[in-house]
Parts: C-alpha cells; structure tokens; sequence
C-alpha cells in the first residue's frame, strides 16, 4: 500500500520529532492477547516484529529444536558435503532412543537399515522423527553431542544469539533453551536461504516402513496460506508451534510457545496470524540513499556526517495505534573519523509501543576525512570535559 502524502508527511513527522526530541511514548498495552506464555510474530517481508511476548525468554525448545537439526542438514547439501542420496545408518542408539521402543515421534526405522537423507529428511519434518534426527546426527557428526556442536556453531552463524541446543530432537535437556525470538528467525532463514528443501515442510503426510504419518501442523489445513513448519511439546515447555504463512502477497512467521493444549495451539497461531493480516499497512517512508539524519564525528573534517539507508524502507504500522510508533537513529558515537561512503556506522530502529518492531543498517551517505589538529584536539577536550551527549 502506497500512503498519500499527506500520510508520508505525517509520518515522516513522527519519525522525524522521535530523532530530534528522543520522545519516549508512554509503556502501552500489548495490541493483541494471546494465552501463550511466550509468541512473537514476525512480518517477513519487511523484518517488522508485530508482536511479542516474553519474545526472549530462553524456554525448551521441544520438537521445535528440529529446526535447527534441518539448518544443518540443509547447508551441508547446499555446500555439498552431503547429499540426498547418501544413506545413513539406523544405529541401536537411534533405534532404542527414538526409535518405536521409546514410544515418543517416530519413523519407525529398523535397527541396522541404511536410509536415505532425503527420506530422513521427510521423517524428521513430517513425523518429527527423533530416530531419524539421531541417525542423521551420528551419521554427520558421529554423535549427538558433537552435532550439537555443529547445531550451536550454525546458530550463531545466522545470528540466534540467544539459544543453546545439546541434541538434534529436542528431548528433554535443561541446558538446552530458545527464545521465539531466535525460532522466528530462524524459521525465516530456512525459507529464504533454502527453497528447494522448504517445500518439505508442507508435505501433508509419509509413509516409511509402511506406516503412513500425517504432517503434524494444524496450521496446513487451514485456509490462511499456510506451508509451515513444526510443532512441539514437552511437559516442561507446554504445547509450541512455528508456523508460516503467505496470503495476499504477505509472509508471515509466528513461534509461540507454553500454551495448554493441542486445540489451543492451533487456534492462537491461527488467531495471530490472521490479526497480523488485518491490524498492519505497510508505508514506505524513505527511499534508497534518501538521507534520514546525522550522526556525531569525532575528529571529522566536520561535525557530523548524514546516514541513508541502502534500499528503499517499509514499515509497518498498526491501522489503530500508530500515534504510538517512536523511532531512534542508534550509534555508538562519537564515530570516530574518518569514514567512508557506504560504511555502516548505525541503526535506525523504530518501536511500536514498548516492542521494538523493526531494524535497519544505516550507512554514511558520503565520506569524511580527518579534520585538522585544532578539530581533532577541541573533540578531545569536549568528550574529556563533558563526556559525549
């Protein structure tokens, strides 16, 4: 949606008066509840966080760590230090622990068999296989604990700085935990960064040792656009669900998390998801190198240097509570000179009420030299005296 200018004005106004003034808006209610213990929605599109609630408590992560067992998998094909016709031996570790015997998820794997990756594969995503996630782990890494290793290391990667995960299934650990936060994220990497594996995840259902086994995500057999991705329980963390959609041209991620049943779990993911559908319009409110502001130099031929953004930037705002929108141009200043064009040297972010909504780079529009000896020496005796402001 295109905003008229008298919108644009508006809320370039806000934004502009958040940068100028350092507004605080008053903490506001949550603009939506839900009765899950942790959520947070994500628009994918443009990065905005519609919602979120206890978004980084580290809780278990349940089945959902499973997420993170397919990242793995998935970049090892995508570098190709594996490949979908590599078969994987069905050890009695794997088979005792998550195998029929253990009574949890299942593929039913038979003790000694060789599998397929890409069988292995809809196992895990479809039947949320904990034999087929320790088969694959023991035959990547040669353990459960060394592909932790690989799990963690992977996570950091991508930027999940809050989550730890000690095993591929997801069973019961307490030094494993995840916030949704990092689930959301994660979920959102997987669809960007493999496509050609994400189509697993709205598989409706698989047969494996002639047991057929229907995907367990409510979410798919609604009509909300749903084509992902994973479920989750364990007494410890209640019921949990990432879920993804994409419906008039929107994508959206939602992970929850402690919710206290199966029927509940279902229906507040589709409750949010919906709502983040109907709640928000997107405005673009600046365009490619559009200058925004300025931040503070240190030592500079000048004393500031303007900041853009390298593409055009959407946001989204609430159709109801948008007056409660504030922004910030973030830095860690001053910026020390000199700096060149294109440097990223801040970040601008905008919060909805008390939830920091979105993110964006911003980087120096030009750049700045080293200023003379008498300006370096009056910035120093400035930040000496006063500190900086």
């Amino acid at each position: 949606m295109q905003p008229s200018t008298l919108q644009t004005v508006l809320i370039r106004l806000l934004v502009t008066l958040a940068f100028l003034t350092g507004i605080v808006v008053p903490a506001t209610a949550q603009l939506f509840e839900t009765r899950a213990k942790q959520a947070v929605l994500l628009d994918a599109n443009t990065g905005t966080i519609l919602f979120a609630k206890n978004a980084d408590e580290q809780v278990p992560p349940a089945s959902l760590a499973k997420l993170m067992t397919m990242e793995v998998v998935f970049h090892a094909l995508k570098v190709g230090r594996l490949s979908m016709d590599d078969e994987l031996q069905v050890s009695e570790n794997a088979w005792r622990t998550g195998g029929a015997v253990s009574g949890g998820s299942t593929m039913f794997a038979e003790l000694g068999s060789s599998i397929r990756v890409e069988d292995l594969i809809q196992g895990v995503i479809v039947q949320s296989a904990n034999d087929g996630c320790i088969i694959i782990a023991e035959g990547m890494a040669g353990s459960e604990g060394l592909f932790a290793r690989l799990m963690n290391a992977r996570a950091r990667e991508i930027g999940l700085n809050d989550s730890i995960f000690t095993n591929s299934t997801g069973l019961p650990d307490p030094l494993q935990k995840v916030t949704m936060r990092d689930l959301a994220k994660l979920a959102d990497h997987i669809r960007r960064e493999y496509p050609e594996y994400y189509k697993f995840y709205s598989q409706p259902q698989f047969t494996w040792n002639k047991i057929l086994q229907r995907n367990r995500n409510p979410l798919l057999t609604m009509d909300i656009g749903a084509d992902g991705m994973k479920t989750g329980y364990t007494e410890d963390s209640g019921y949990a669900i990432v879920g993804s959609i994409n419906k008039d041209g929107r994508r959206l991620i939602v992970a929850m998390s402690g919710l206290p049943d199966q029927r509940a779990r279902g229906e507040e993911a589709r409750k949010l998801l919906e709502w983040g559908l109907r709640a928000f319009e997107p405005y673009q409110i600046f365009e490619k190198d559009e200058e925004i502001g300025n931040v503070r130099l240190y030592g500079g031929e000048q004393l500031t240097v303007p900041v853009t953004v390298k593409e055009n930037l959407s946001i989204l705002l609430p159709i109801a509570d948008r007056e409660n929108m504030k922004a910030r141009i973030i830095y860690t200043g001053p910026i020390i000179a000199p700096v060149e064009k294109g440097q990223e040297i801040a970040t601008l972010k905008v919060w909805i009420g008390d939830n920091l909504s979105q993110e964006t780079p911003l980087y120096a529009a030009y750049s700045v030299g080293l200023g003379p000896i008498h300006r370096r020496a009056l910035d120093a005796l400035t930040e000496l005296a006063f500190g900086w402001i």
